[in-house]
């Protein structure tokens, strides 16, 4: 049996022009995390850890994972690459216990799970999404990350590299930024559609009222416009309005989280993110649990290039009429580690033709914004 034996930690950092004004609060750098993976036959694969928040939240990932990952893969079984997130969770989970460490951690299994799916399909000579069930060469994609500040400029840009579908980011600011989604939704041409994004900012009093003003916009969703563990009931309370398709899935965790918003009925839109939790492997099942049950999979992507050519790869084996986020914010780590890929062909978002991501993360072209590179030996 071919064992892992070498991993490798890319730590990006870029510092913005401007900072990006953000429910969360300002964001001032766009970091990425990259996993690499060797075997013992020389394979590799990329993977890539969440690290968006909260404010440098990326050097402790960083840290972390170089600390907690050469035992941990260990466990890992190249022969069953499907199991590689839950069989990490569980190696880590007294550590995430003990630390209450239970998002980084799995974040950081999320972009292990990732590399190794991606070794794997390079090993066997066949793409990621053929590795995941289908090949596929293209994919639907939407432009999201749009400020309400800056709506005219991002959309243009976008618009003019092919995009038609636009995610703008409300819930903050004394009108809640909707009159900048109004006039957004009033400058769309014809064939082009709007999305919202509250990101977790309401209670279900004011997203109430706020679909009221909303629901004259033909909204293709409405995302978040509760906290994620906000009880099912105020989901269905909103769900019962019917105006606009409701989304979820980002700051989900646990396949029993995802079955039941599932079952629960209250979302159309499922959106994990490959590199939060469960990485492929869990990703995948969720996904098709989705679709079989009549839901929409839009993978959930604001990061550097890896995560986003593998939702991509995820999206397209999975099929449905689900479309790639593709972040329309500065963040020059989303194109360099995407192989240039943002611009859309023919409306479509286009994979690389190679095995597994398709391509090989350029480091040494990034090394301007390599904050840090370790490398361990894996314990056996």
């Amino acid at each position: 049996m071919t064992k892992l034996r070498r991993v490798e930690i890319f730590h990006y950092r870029h510092t913005l022009a401007h900072p990006l004004t953000t429910v969360m609060g300002p964001v001032t750098h766009r970091p990425a995390i990259l996993v690499c993976l060797e075997d013992e036959d020389g394979h590799r694969g990329w993977g890539e850890i969440w690290c968006n928040f909260p404010p440098d939240g990326d050097f402790h990932r960083a840290r972390l994972a170089i600390n907690i990952l050469p035992a941990a893969l260990g466990a890992v079984s190249l022969d069953q690459p499907f199991e590689t997130f839950e069989t990490l969770r569980l190696k880590l989970h007294r550590l995430a216990l003990q630390a209450g460490e239970f998002g980084p951690i799995d974040q950081i299994a999320a972009g292990a799970d990732i590399a190794v799916h991606d070794l794997v399909s390079r090993r066997n000579g066949i793409s990621l999404s053929a590795h995941l069930g289908r090949a596929t060469t293209a994919v639907a994609a939407y432009a999201s990350g749009i400020s309400p500040e800056l709506y005219k400029s991002q959309i243009e840009r976008m618009r003019g590299l092919g995009y038609r579908r636009f995610k703008q980011r409300i819930g903050f600011g004394p009108d809640d930024g909707l009159s900048e989604l109004e006039a957004a939704s009033a400058g769309l041409k014809q064939g082009e559609c709007l999305i919202a994004d509250a990101n977790q900012a309401w209670t279900l009093e004011n997203a109430l009222r706020q679909m009221d003003r909303l629901r004259d916009l033909d909204l293709a969703w409405l995302e978040e416009p509760l906290p994620a563990d906000a009880p099912i009931d105020d989901w269905l309370a909103l769900a019962r309005r019917r105006s606009i398709p409701l989304a979820a899935g980002e700051n989900l965790r646990g396949r029993h989280s995802f079955d039941h918003a599932i079952k629960a009925g209250a979302i159309q839109v499922i959106q994990p993110d490959i590199c939060k939790w469960g990485g492929l492997s869990g990703c995948l099942t969720v996904a098709k649990a989705a679709v079989s049950n009549g839901m929409t999979y839009c993978p959930h992507f604001l990061g550097g290039g890896v995560g986003l050519i593998a939702s991509a790869h995820l999206l397209g084996a999975v099929g449905g009429d689900g479309w790639l986020e593709v972040d329309s914010s500065e963040n020059p780590l989303l194109s360099h580690f995407s192989d240039g890929r943002i611009e859309l062909q023919d409306g479509n978002f286009v994979l690389p033709d190679g095995f597994g991501l398709g391509y090989v993360p350029d480091t040494d072209g990034a090394a301007d914004m390599l904050h840090s590179h370790k490398t361990r030996e894996i314990a056996q």
